[in-house]
């Protein structure tokens, strides 16, 4: 994912009446992302054995959980191309918890990151074993108690490589496009010093944002809204993460992350550095946001 810092944001106003705020499991979740973002995984390239050990990881993790996998297994493979490399067996990690209706919100994370470079590891513990972390506390949450609607969790592959595994799940997605009415993605949600986490994609779809100021602030994390409006340039995040390929069908989304920080796409983004008091209430708010949506998500059809 690639941010820049934004001009001018929207403080979300929080609302009274809300959804009971999840209870995380914060040392489940911090043992995720320290997983993910060991050194033995050598950072996540797509194609690479350290890739195929964050997608073990998931799977174990899923099953743990309880997500139900469509088919026989979590797997869903592609083909990933960009000027450098190919890799012919790319791989999508996909699971669900059905809901009372076959109408869809697809939660999004990318687990694949940078490799390494001139001998050092590039982890990505915020970029985005911090995601995939909150992907997973978003399901165990839901699957204790159980959406009115089915949430499809898809932990993605190939972000760094052009957004393709994004693009591959909607060219291939595993309930109808027409039932998907939104998709809530997170990249980067783990490090941030002012308690800020940013929801990008009301602009686009301006019948999220009263949802989206109902979300009460957590202790260490608030959302603030914003980054989603084409004269904002580079700090219009838009197209910056997996969402893009939802908006670019059509299908609403809200994209949840901090700004860059000194340590994004540097060797430097380790779990050492994730801010562990703001990150379990970031993905709080998220899940808080899921419940909302769950509970309103009817009123999103007449926008598409």
């Amino acid at each position: 994912m690639k941010k820049l810092f934004a001009l001018s944001l929207v403080l979300a106003i929080p609302f009274v009446g809300m959804a009971q705020r999840p209870k995380l499991n914060k040392e489940q979740l911090l043992r995720d992302i320290k997983v993910l973002s060991a050194d033995s995984l050598e950072g996540r390239l797509s194609g690479t054995k350290g890739n195929k050990m964050a997608q073990e990881y998931i799977q174990q993790r899923f099953k743990q959980i309880g997500l139900t996998p469509f088919g026989q297994e979590y797997k869903q493979h592609f083909r990933l191309e960009t000027k450098r490399m190919v890799v012919e067996q790319a791989t999508n990690l996909v699971g669900y918890i059905q809901g009372k209706s076959d109408k869809a919100i697809v939660v999004t994370a990318h687990y694949d990151h940078v490799g390494q470079r001139d001998g050092e590891i590039y982890n990505g513990a915020d970029d985005n074993a911090s995601g995939v972390g909150a992907l997973l506390a978003a399901a165990s949450h839901f699957s204790k108690s159980k959406p009115e609607h089915t949430l499809v969790f898809v932990a993605l592959d190939g972000e760094e490589l052009g957004l393709q595994g994004a693009n591959a799940f909607l060219e291939n997605p595993p309930v109808p496009l027409q039932n998907i009415l939104l998709n809530v993605n997170m990249d980067m949600l783990s490090i941030n010093n002012k308690g800020e986490l940013y929801a990008s994609g009301a602009h686009h779809n301006p019948k999220l944002k009263p949802y989206l100021e109902q979300v009460k602030p957590q202790p260490q994390a608030k959302l603030v809204l914003g980054h989603d409006r084409p004269e904002q340039g580079h700090d219009d995040w838009t197209s910056q993460s997996d969402h893009y390929q939802f908006h670019k069908r059509k299908i609403p989304y809200v994209y949840f992350g901090v700004e860059d920080h000194p340590h994004y796409h540097k060797p430097t983004d380790d779990f050492v550095n994730v801010n562990t008091k703001f990150y379990p209430d970031a993905a709080a708010l998220v899940i808080d946001f899921i419940s909302l949506m769950d509970t309103n998500l009817d009123k999103l059809e007449t926008t598409k």
